[in-house]
């Protein structure tokens, strides 16, 4: 899978691990799971059209495959021997454009349709204009397998992608957005911010800040 950042001889202990193409499949279930029923994306591809499912699929892949041929930073823990969270994390020296990758987009379009591709770089383009500054992470994408979730998991998560962001000394923090407002207590603990929403239809996506030398705000979760 990776190279794993810490060695416990009991596999109850979560370890963290770096990703490469050799958890690729896991990696898609995990996301899968955890964007299927997000609003952002229920809006952004449709979950009223049949093939929702399969749209959903198809984006996370064509992302998964896009960020590891550009050799971007992917996260993930290990517990009772098995992947249960991950994390992609979009360098600040990329600062992607989407629109700019045509055989992505060509992809994007065979498999989720032209529609979804449209909002979705839409969608991108609108995140990349509120980033504040030019060494600014991003995380496109986290989750958390469903029967892990709420025992810790995606904090310890989030804490090892704030401090890969914080070694780097161009970087200025880190950006990410939710379109659930549940989480939003959760990001506010661990000192992000609000750098304002998108409105996708009748949803509302919550973009949020953290800076590079915050605290976070609560030791547990």
């Amino acid at each position: 899978m990776a190279t794993t950042e810490k060695t416990n001889n009991s596999v109850r202990e979560p370890s963290l691990v770096r990703l490469d193409e050799s958890a690729f499949n896991e990696a898609k279930s995990i996301l899968y799971q955890a964007y299927r029923h997000e609003p952002t994306f229920q809006y952004l591809f449709d979950h009223r059209k049949p093939g929702y499912d399969k749209r959903v699929r198809a984006t996370i892949r064509e992302l998964l495959n896009l960020y590891f041929e550009l050799n971007q930073e992917a996260i993930g823990v290990m517990a009772d021997n098995t992947l249960v969270a991950v994390a992609f994390i979009g360098e600040p020296e990329l600062r992607l454009n989407l629109a700019e990758q045509l055989s992505w987009r060509l992809r994007m379009v065979m498999t989720a349709g032209f529609a979804s591709t449209r909002r979705y770089l839409d969608y991108h383009e609108k995140i990349r204009a509120m980033l504040p500054g030019k060494g600014t992470y991003q995380l496109p994408l986290m989750g958390v397998q469903p029967k892990y979730q709420n025992r810790g998991f995606g904090r310890l998560l989030l804490s090892a992608v704030e401090k890969l962001c914080s070694q780097n000394p161009r970087g200025n923090g880190l950006v990410l957005d939710t379109g659930n407002s549940r989480y939003l207590p959760f990001y506010e603990s661990e000192g992000f911010r609000s750098l304002g929403t998108i409105r996708l239809g009748d949803y509302e996506d919550f973009v949020l800040f953290r800076d590079a030398d915050a605290p976070p705000l609560a030791a547990s979760e």
